[in-house]
């Protein structure tokens, strides 16, 4: 008989293997690795998302959705299982609209990405669950002006970040942007460098109809998604 991956440790979300690893969240982790490139990038004043997209001439956009907005002020980005992020990006709107009116004032995107990472921590240690397949790169700018980006896991871990790359692409595109990010980029830099990193990826495959395109920029801190037109006006800029 062949041994299984997990030599039957896979098998309970409550089971550690003798390495001391839950392979179910290992599983969920493979899910993120396998969906399409997402990427955020932030300077001292905004937010910029940008997000590879399949595209075919039979598929309308409802549904292939890889960009939400959480709030005004906090948008999000995501690889793995749609399905899955949109269960939690849900959880994250309603939380966002209680502390509006629990405290009269909106969400920090800290708290917000705390807010999904206990939940998410909580489907790798109860039976009868199984993990999100889905990482978040979520991000925004606070009451203070000072934009914020962090990255959570299937296991309900985060991490803050300047700049970074999740899915299929992510590991040349993080590399693109460890060479190319500067502390000091304008926002009209920002507003480039994502694209200009799937461009590195996707090469003259990328168009107005294989990526979307979020902003939140400190005029207004107010999440947009760019219409076809805007993308196409980006695109010719690279």
């Amino acid at each position: 008989m062949f041994q299984q991956a997990g030599r039957g440790y896979d098998m309970a979300i409550t089971q550690f293997s003798p390495e001391g690893r839950l392979f179910q969240v290992e599983y969920a982790i493979e899910a993120v690795r396998r969906g399409t490139t997402a990427i955020c990038c932030i300077n001292q004043n905004s937010v910029v998302f940008a997000v590879e997209k399949k595209s075919s001439g039979l598929v309308v956009s409802l549904g292939s959705e890889k960009i939400f907005k959480v709030d005004d002020h906090i948008g999000v980005t995501i690889a793995g299982l749609t399905a899955d992020a949109r269960v939690l990006i849900d959880r994250a709107r309603i939380q966002a609209q209680i502390n509006i009116l629990s405290y009269d004032e909106k969400i920090s995107v800290k708290d917000s990405t705390l807010n999904i990472c206990e939940y998410l921590q909580a489907f790798t240690q109860n039976a009868g669950v199984r993990p999100f397949g889905v990482s978040f790169l979520i991000a925004g700018i606070d009451n203070n002006g000072s934009p914020s980006l962090y990255l959570t896991d299937p296991s309900g871990a985060m991490w803050g970040y300047k700049a970074f790359a999740i899915g299929s692409g992510a590991t040349e595109a993080r590399t693109y942007l460890e060479e190319h990010y500067k502390e000091d980029i304008s926002d009209e830099e920002l507003k480039l460098l994502p694209l200009r990193t799937l461009k590195e990826l996707m090469g003259d495959n990328l168009n107005k109809d294989k990526c979307d395109v979020a902003f939140i920029l400190k005029e207004d801190v107010k999440f947009r998604l760019l219409s076809i037109d805007e993308k196409q006006e980006l695109l010719e800029k690279l």
